[in-house]
């Protein structure tokens, strides 16, 4: 349920403050922006713990869940993965070579392509990142509950115009 908001944060105390010294300068961003990265900075580490409890750091979470949203066989190619995960190739080897030896994916041939190998989620791999993920969404439901589902709606559009402003590139 959301509750009326008439205090100030230390954002609206900034503003002020620049607004006092620099009553010309337009500091909109930091409302937005200053507020998107202080919520960022402070649920990323809640959000980390729940995959440690499950043995992992984000960016292996981030390669399990991609293949596990891939659909079945919840296999992808490593050029697939690395632009759906944003990183570049070392990074994303680092990762597969931590999952393998942890039995949370599999690395097989490419029927179609001798020269390339495919990333398989195993079973272990697709039940543990259904957990985290499971864990992780009750997580942000419970910061989600500040807003009402009017608000979280509008907030969600509004996020995704400012995101897709910035043109970004496609997934594949």
């Amino acid at each position: 349920m959301s509750r009326q908001v008439d205090e100030q944060d230390g954002v609206d105390l900034r503003r002020a403050q620049w607004a006092a010294e620099l009553p010309d300068l337009d500091t909109r961003g930091m409302a937005i922006l200053g507020r998107m990265r202080w919520i960022t900075l402070n649920l990323r580490p809640p959000i980390e713990a729940i995959f440690k409890k499950y043995d992992l750091d984000s960016g292996e979470f981030d390669v399990i869940a991609t293949l596990r949203r891939s659909g079945s066989p919840y296999c992808l190619r490593p050029t697939e993965l690395y632009r759906w995960l944003m990183i570049s190739s070392g990074g994303l080897t680092a990762r597969l070579t931590r999952l393998e030896k942890a039995g949370l994916i599999a690395r097989l041939p490419d029927p179609e392509d001798a020269r390339s190998m495919l990333v398989q989620l195993t079973p272990e791999g697709a039940t543990l990142v259904e957990r985290a993920f499971r864990e992780d969404m009750a997580f942000e439901s419970t910061v989600l509950d500040a807003l009402t589902p009017e608000e979280a709606t509008t907030l969600e559009t509004l996020l995704r115009k400012l995101v897709l402003a910035r043109k970004p590139e496609p997934h594949p």
